[in-house]
């Protein structure tokens, strides 16, 4: 009889070493899924505050190119349309929308975000065509 009991005992200890060790299989392949998209993010960051770095490179460029004794102007900053603003307002509520409705929140953001922008698009260029007349 003990040595059932002690057969039992090792086989139970065979079967949760098993179920720790799998366990831990999962939850390393998670910290490197997590670790490279880090890297990723950070890479990312980078190759942002180099481009950021070079257009502020160029645009010192074109100040110290220009005339001193001539009296530069600033263009006039074009205003968006009223169907891009549409647009970008009916994107940002669709998103929201559409996450807080569906259950999968992701999905429901994207069709929330892209059914919104195409009736802001819409609504702005209706609006945008009174205004003109």
């Amino acid at each position: 009889m003990n040595k059932i009991v002690a057969f039992g005992m090792v086989f139970l200890a065979m079967v949760s070493c098993k179920e720790i060790q799998k366990e831990n299989q999962e939850l390393t392949s998670k910290t490197a899924v997590i670790d490279s998209m880090k890297l990723e993010m950070e890479k990312q960051r980078i190759i942002d505050s180099v481009k950021m770095a070079e257009n502020s490179k160029k645009e010192a460029v074109v100040v110290n190119t220009t005339d001193s004794q001539s009296n530069p102007t600033a263009a006039p900053r074009k205003k968006m349309s009223g169907a891009a603003k549409g647009a970008l307002i009916g994107a940002g509520v669709g998103a929201v929308t559409g996450a807080i409705v569906s259950d999968k929140k992701t999905e429901g953001a994207i069709i929330g975000g892209v059914a919104g922008a195409g009736v802001g698009a819409g609504t702005g260029a209706i609006i945008d065509e009174i205004k003109k007349k």
